[in-house]
């Protein structure tokens, strides 16, 4: 499979989604125009991952920000990631959030309570 790599800018995040390698990164802000057409190819490659995932894939999220429209369309990427882990993959969400940033350890605890994928929250400490 190709990955996908898109590098962030102010508005979208960095992406690596790499099949070769197992871990993959959304990394940055998530503000774009259009979140849905943004995530899209990301939920369609998850699809295909779907089929021949490796034996334990690892997601690492380091967003600062998302906007709601970008939370809607992280929670696809995590449902698929779902799939992924019913069908007895091993697959870990590893969620990263700045010391005094509340929000996003919040964020990352409403995902882990809606999605039934093993999540660790992992504190960043400058």
């Amino acid at each position: 499979m190709e990955p996908i790599i898109i590098e962030g800018t102010p508005k979208t995040p960095t992406v690596h989604f790499d099949s070769a390698e197992g871990v993959f990164k959304l990394e940055g802000r998530s503000i774009p125009e259009n979140s849905v057409e943004f995530y899209k190819p990301l939920v369609d490659w998850l699809d295909n991952y779907k089929e021949s995932p490796l034996p334990k894939t690892v997601v690492e999220v380091k967003l600062e920000y998302f906007n709601t429209s970008s939370s809607k369309c992280i929670l696809d990427v995590f449902k698929k990631l779902e799939v992924i882990h019913k069908a007895k993959n091993d697959v870990e969400i590893k969620w990263y959030y700045e010391e005094d940033d509340e929000d996003m350890l919040e964020a990352g605890e409403d995902y882990e309570s809606i999605i039934r994928v093993p999540f660790e929250m992992i504190e960043i400490v400058e």
